[in-house]
C-alpha cells in the first residue's frame, strides 16, 4: 500500500456537527511551571500573558500562559503530592495534557461527541468574572489526553476567569515568528491507530485526509505507520502514528516507552519566515535535528524551483518537500523534555498542504542517530 489521499466530500451531502475554529491553547502539565514559562518565553519567544493560583483562589495547581500572536500555551503544575497533575507527571514526565479547542458552543460539542461514544472529561461549565464568561467542555482521547472545548465569545478579559494578567516588565523577549498550531502528532499503541481514526471520524466528524504506510515512512532500521485527521472545515489538523514492524526499536516504540502510554508526540508551529524563525530559535539555545548536508546536493531535483536561497536552508538544516499544491519548508527540534518525548516542528507552508513525505526517510535517519545516542534504537 502506499500514500493515500482522501477524496473530499461534498459538502453538500455532510453537516458539520461540531464546526472547530482552530486550536485556543495547548495545556502543558509539567513539574515547574514556573520555570517551565519563563522556557518558552526565552527560548521560544512566548510573551507572559496570565497566571492562575491561589493568588487568584486556585487552590491545587498553579498555571502560566504565555502567547505569541495565535499560539497560546498553558504551563500547569501541581502544588501538592496528592493530585491527578502530579499522578499524570510523575507517569509521563512533563508532556501535552490538553489540546484545546475553539468552538462556538461548548455544551453542544459536548452533547454532540459524548451522545457518539466520548468519554466525558468535563461537563460544560460556566466560568464568569467582571470580564464575561466562558464555558469549557471536555472529552478523553487517546492515552491520558484530552479536548477542551472552549466557548469565549463572550468574554473580554486576558485569557479566562480565574486567570489574572500577568507581565514582567523587566523581562519581555522579541517574538520568533511562531504563528499558530499548524497540526498535533498523536502516537498511540500497537495496531491501535485505526481505532483512534474511526473514533475522531464517529466522534468528532473528522475525515482522513492522508495515510502512510511502513513503506513510505521507514528506514533500514525502523518504521511506523500515520494517517492524518482533519476536522469538517480543515481548521484543526491530527495526524495519528501508531508503530511498525522494523529491525529495531522506532521512535514511536521509544516514545511510549517513556512516555509510559500514548500521547501527544509533537505540536508543529506555523511561521511566515522559517529562516529568521529558526535562526532566532537556535540563537537562544533551541536544538534541532539535523540532516546530513547530501541531502541538499539533489534538493532542487527533487522540488523543483522555490523562492528561498539554498545557502541558508542548508546552514539551518531546515528541510524542503512539494506537494500537487506548493511546497513547505520544515524542521524538527530535538526533545525537550530529558525524557525523549515531546518535541516541536517549526514549518513555513508555501501552498503545500501535507507534511513532508519527500522528508521522512532523511528525518528518520536523524532521529535513529538520536536514538542510537541514548542506547534506545
Amino acid at each position: 500500500m502506499k500514500t493515500t489521499l482522501a477524496s473530499p466530500l461534498n459538502s453538500s451531502q455532510t453537516v458539520d456537527f461540531l464546526p472547530l475554529e482552530g486550536t485556543d491553547y495547548v495545556e502543558f502539565y509539567v513539574g515547574n511551571a514556573k520555570q517551565a514559562a519563563h522556557y518558552y518565553m526565552s527560548a521560544f519567544g512566548f510573551q507572559a500573558l496570565a497566571y492562575a493560583g491561589p493568588e487568584t483562589g486556585v487552590r491545587d495547581r498553579a498555571s502560566y500562559a504565555v502567547r505569541q500572536h495565535k499560539l497560546t500555551f498553558v504551563l500547569t503544575t501541581p502544588l501538592r503530592g496528592d493530585n491527578p497533575i502530579a499522578d499524570h507527571i510523575y507517569k509521563h514526565g512533563d508532556g501535552v495534557k490538553a489540546l484545546s479547542l475553539r468552538v462556538q458552543d461548548a455544551t453542544r460539542a459536548w452533547e454532540e461527541t459524548t451522545k457518539r461514544g466520548a468519554q466525558s472529561f468535563m461537563e460544560p461549565k460556566r466560568l464568569e468574572d467582571k470580564d464575561g464568561e466562558v464555558v469549557l467542555s471536555g472529552i478523553h482521547t487517546y492515552g491520558d489526553t484530552v479536548h477542551l472545548f472552549v466557548e469565549r465569545k463572550n468574554y473580554n478579559g486576558v485569557f479566562m476567569p480565574g486567570y489574572r494578567a500577568w507581565s514582567n516588565p523587566h523581562f519581555q523577549p522579541t517574538d520568533c515568528g511562531l504563528l499558530y498550531v499548524d497540526h498535533c502528532v498523536g502516537n498511540v499503541g500497537w495496531n491501535q491507530m485505526n481505532k483512534w481514526v474511526t473514533f475522531y471520524e464517529e466522534v468528532l466528524g473528522f475525515k482522513n485526509i492522508l495515510s502512510f504506510d511502513d513503506e513510505d515512512i521507514s528506514t533500514e532500521y525502523s518504521a511506523l505507520m500515520s494517517k492524518v485527521m482533519s476536522s469538517g472545515n480543515g481548521f484543526v489538523k491530527f495526524p495519528i502514528n501508531e508503530p511498525a514492524e522494523g529491525k529495531k526499536k522506532s521512535q514511536v516504540e521509544e516514545y511510549l516507552d517513556f512516555y509510559n502510554g500514548e500521547g501527544c508526540q509533537h505540536v508543529a508551529m506555523a511561521t511566515s519566515d522559517i529562516v529568521r524563525t529558526v535562526t532566532e530559535l537556535k540563537k537562544r539555545g533551541v536544538e534541532f535535528l539535523q540532516v546530513p548536508t547530501t541531502y541538499y546536493d539533489t534538493l532542487l531535483d527533487r522540488v523543483g524551483s522555490i523562492d528561498e536561497d539554498l545557502s541558508p536552508l542548508k546552514e539551518l538544516g531546515i528541510l524542503v518537500d512539494r506537494d500537487n499544491e506548493g511546497y513547505l519548508l520544515q524542521l524538527f527540534t530535538k526533545p525537550v523534555e530529558d525524557r525523549p518525548t515531546l518535541f516541536f516542528e517549526i514549518i513555513q507552508r508555501k501552498g503545500a498542504t501535507s507534511f513532508g513525505k519527500g522528508n521522512f526517510k532523511a528525518l528518520f535517519e536523524a532521529i535513529e542517530r538520536e536514538q542510537e545516542a541514548r542506547g534506545n534504537l
